[in-house]
């Protein structure tokens, strides 16, 4: 039977991080797989609970979580709703979550090394702690960006310096979602650091890149040029798909969408031969 097992730690600002762990109980022991959600994105966004539930029937465990400052409260669980938590953000921040959920995985659920699954913005971080860290054994990045400064656009750069706030716009629910000046310092600061290209060439893991040929969002180049950077990666091509891999939120289906599928599906190959 699949089961769902809840967890919290203080993350960045002493902000709380909020995930949960998918399993079968004929399997406590599984392989771990941690999930990096991305911009705009939480744990329970639409299909990501289906996903959790294929892996963990799959032979995998899947821990993932809400970043401290992904604006996702308790109260509303499927929604971006603290804007002041969210505007607040910085890649760093969300950098010392993932290490804190990381080493929480490593000292409490029997693991010595664990896979990362990056969505995105989450992509880009799980680059840069698959260059980083020695306990993650394999990386799969799904519709990873190449660069943080794409989430806002460099044109926007001076007036975000001018008026120390911009906005970004939800989609779905058009609203306008505020980022702080703090995001743009801290990514300036730590230019090399936090630079997702040089990273990728110095992983020296396995990597499997996959990525939609009909994403808006993160363009079939960005894929190539990190597979370019780092020649012993795997690039596929999911065809004529969008950045979510014809998932949306809320979903209330019961199965995953046939390209979202076909990621899991080759994702958990992936892992299979590691």
């Amino acid at each position: 039977m699949i089961h769902k097992e809840e967890f919290s730690l203080t993350g960045s600002d002493q902000k709380i991080i909020v995930g949960d762990i998918t399993y079968d109980d004929k399997n406590t022991k599984a392989p771990l797989v941690i999930f990096v959600h991305g911009f705009k994105g939480f744990k329970d966004w639409g299909t990501h609970n289906l996903v959790a539930r294929y892996f963990a029937q799959n032979g995998y465990r899947y821990l993932k979580f809400n970043l401290s400052h992904s604006g996702v409260t308790s109260e509303k669980p499927n929604d971006v709703s603290d804007m002041n938590t969210f505007a607040a953000n910085t890649i760093s921040k969300e950098m010392l979550d993932v290490d804190i959920v990381l080493d929480y995985a490593l000292k409490n659920l029997d693991v010595s090394e664990v896979f990362l699954i990056g969505h995105s913005r989450g992509g880009g971080l799980s680059i840069l702690q698959a260059a980083n860290n020695p306990h993650i054994k394999g990386l799969i990045t799904w519709s990873a960006i190449a660069d943080f400064s794409s989430l806002w656009g460099k044109e926007r750069e001076e007036e975000w310096k001018k008026e120390g706030k911009i906005y970004v716009m939800n989609a779905r629910t058009k609203e306008k979602m505020p980022l702080n000046l703090t995001l743009f310092s801290d990514f300036e600061e730590n230019k090399e650091k936090l630079n997702i290209i040089r990273s990728a060439k110095q992983i020296n893991i396995p990597w499997l890149i996959i990525q939609g040929d009909d994403d808006v969002n993160v363009p079939f180049e960005t894929a190539q040029q990190l597979a370019n950077a780092n020649p012993s990666s795997k690039l596929l091509k999911i065809e004529s798909a969008n950045h979510v891999y014809g998932a949306s939120h809320p979903y209330y289906k019961e199965t995953l969408p046939p390209q979202l599928l076909q990621v899991c599906e080759k994702s958990i190959l992936f892992l299979n031969g590691l």
